[in-house]
């Protein structure tokens, strides 16, 4: 199976360069599937049903989200409507929405889709997420129930993400990070078959602080005073995310590589 993950999407500019590129991408790429962090593409700050619409025009087969799941309040209730779009599975239990489900993928084969969010350093008190995937690979093993399984990490710190990858070793197709709009240069694959990257990077503008128009986060650091609200950056983006290629037999990954595409980073496709 072919399949294509996409970084967290950045405002106006990752949702423009989503447009623009990722149906021409599916045709190239023959891509079987394709999952699209959405969780900063309205406003930098959570998803709004319009544009999750947008993504899947697009191509996308699942959008994931993240800590800012339900920072757009009309998602509280889309999501219920719309179950191609995956929260996290150890945001608040009464949380609506999925954090896993089982895609259908050409040829019959199916996917499963998970997203799980870290603990450290991040804000929320979230449940254990490493025992909340275990629960989830256990219900659809590799080369049983499902031909492929795809987890996005949304996590701070490294260490965490790369533990993550570890612990879902053999037993998943890819883990792949998201959450710091900074494309690590880890991709790999595993010692029992996992492709792995602690993070994708983001679908944004790169002449930024992470996504968002450098003047107030740079005031902010400097003087440790708000004055204005953080705004997307909207130059043209650099559309990330990584690309893996499965063995439909075992789940398990046969290559993958990092994908960047367009605006200021150097390209890799």
């Amino acid at each position: 199976m072919k399949i294509l993950f996409l970084g967290d999407v950045m405002g106006r500019a990752g949702r423009t360069a989503i447009a623009e590129r990722l149906p021409g991408l599916r045709e190239t790429m023959k891509l079987d599937f394709v999952v699209v962090n959405g969780e900063n593409a309205t406003a930098g700050m959570g998803l709004s049903a319009a544009h999750a619409d947008g993504l899947f025009k697009a191509g996308a087969d699942c959008v994931t989200l993240g800590d800012h799941a339900f920072d757009q309040r009309e998602m509280l209730s889309h999501i219920g409507r719309d179950n191609r779009i995956i929260r996290p599975l150890n945001y608040a239990k009464s949380a609506p929405g999925m954090g896993a489900k089982v895609f259908d993928a050409p040829g019959g084969r199916k996917i499963l889709v998970a997203q799980v969010l870290g603990q450290v350093f991040m804000k929320r008190p979230f449940d254990d997420p490493f025992s909340a995937i275990d629960t989830e690979l256990k219900r659809a093993p590799l080369g049983g129930l499902v031909q492929a399984v795809l987890v996005d990490m949304h996590a701070e710190a490294t260490s965490e993400a790369m533990a993550m990858g570890h612990w879902c070793d053999g037993r998943a197709s890819v883990v792949v990070g998201t959450h710091t709009h900074v494309p690590t240069g880890d991709a790999q694959i595993l010692p029992k078959g996992t492709a792995y990257m602690t993070d994708a990077g983001m679908c944004g503008d790169y002449d930024s602080v992470i996504g968002m128009e450098k003047g107030e986060p740079m005031r902010r650091f400097v003087t440790q005073m708000p004055k204005d609200r953080f705004t997307p950056a909207g130059g043209e983006a650099t559309l990330c995310g990584l690309y893996i290629e499965t063995d439909d037999r075992t789940g398990l990954a046969k290559q993958t590589r990092a994908i960047r595409i367009g605006g200021r980073l150097d390209q890799a496709e």
